[in-house]
Formats: structure tokens, sequence, C-alpha cells
């Protein structure tokens, strides 16, 4: 039995950086933000729903998304965003449970910005959640995407806490730039290992 495992944490705690880690380690890996802007452009049934909902400019001439478009309608706008949330994540959700029952490995994992908030955890046999003080994720996001202060505290508050995360998760890595990283991962690989291969026999 393949182990569906997902990752998952706030802005800046670290969640790509640590999937990386895992990805080196030879676990097929699904990046479902990734994926989620690939079938924006692929997918018909959200092409669609797209253009019904936000009107047929949210396309290029070329036929791609035009993202900086579609930002501004969503953007300080949660009824906005909550359509676009429902007409991507449910045809993200199945896209990746498609992929993770493709997988030979041990366990594969999926990872997803809010994997708790879509409910998409749901369609997994555990959860990681990756954390960090919200100092650091201020710092970290600020030098990453250039922005001020102020602007990223709002992105945090927006978010689910990880207090409200951690009764949702099954395993906790902590990315703070004190505990060391890449032993709390080992230790977490040979973990699933070993509980996947418990399930198979």
């Amino acid at each position: 039995m393949s182990l569906k495992v997902g990752i998952t944490g706030g802005i800046g705690a670290g969640k790509s950086y640590v999937g990386k880690i895992f990805k080196a380690l030879g676990v097929p890996f699904y990046d479902a933000d990734k994926q989620a802007k690939e079938l924006m452009n692929t997918n018909i049934e959200i092409r669609r729903s797209l253009i019904e909902a936000f009107g047929p400019d949210v396309y290029t001439e070329t036929g791609l998304l035009d993202r900086a478009f579609l930002s501004s309608i969503v953007f300080n706008n949660p009824e906005r965003l909550q359509t676009l949330n429902s007409i991507v994540h449910p045809i993200v959700i199945a896209d990746a449970v498609d992929w993770s029952e493709a997988q030979t490995f041990d366990y594969s994992m999926k990872e997803a910005a809010l994997m708790f908030e879509s409910e998409s955890y749901k369609t997994l046999n555990c959860t990681i959640l990756v954390t960090a003080p919200n100092e650091v994720k201020i710092r970290r996001v600020m030098l990453r995407d250039k922005l001020p202060r102020d602007q990223v505290i709002n992105r945090i508050a927006a978010q689910m806490t990880d207090e409200e995360k951690l009764t949702l998760a099954d395993f906790v890595i902590v990315n703070d730039n004190c505990v060391p990283l890449l032993p709390q991962v080992l230790q977490l690989h040979e973990q699933l290992l070993q509980r996947s291969r418990s399930c198979s026999k």
C-alpha cells in the first residue's frame, strides 16, 4: 500500500523547502499549487467556469490565463476568492488523487498551501505541518517577495493559524532556523516508510 501524505504550512513556514528534501529522498511529489496553475490553462471545465464567473478577459488572446487580471478581481474580495477556489480546488483534489493512486513508492507526498482550508487532507492518510514562529515567517516573506512588513502581517493574519492546523496535522516539522531540519525529515521519512510497509503486510 502506498501511503498518501500531505505537507502544508503557512506562508513563510518553508513547506516547499522541506518538500524538496523529501523529493530528493526519492519520494514522488505533487505540487498542488503548481498543478492548479497548469490546470487553469489546460482543463476545459475550469476554463469554462472561470469565463462564466469572471468574464472572457480572464484569458488572454493567446488562450493563457491572465493571472494579473484574475488577481485584481479576487484580491481583497473574499467572495470572489471563494468562487475561484470552488472552481479550481475540486478538480485539483481529484487530479491529485488520480496521481497518488498511480504511484508505486512506499508513500507519495502532496504539497498544498490550503490543505486544511480546502479539506483536501481528507483524501490523504496523514499530514505534515511545517511550522515557524511568526517573526521568522515575516522576515522570510519580506526577503523573498520584497513586500513591506505590514502587508506580510496581513497575509499571515488572513490564513488559518498554526494552532488551528496543529489540531488536524499528524506530524510536525519545526523550521525555525534553530532546530536542525534534516534530522527531523530523515526521521519522519523512516517512520512513513515503516508505516507503509506495515500496512502492506
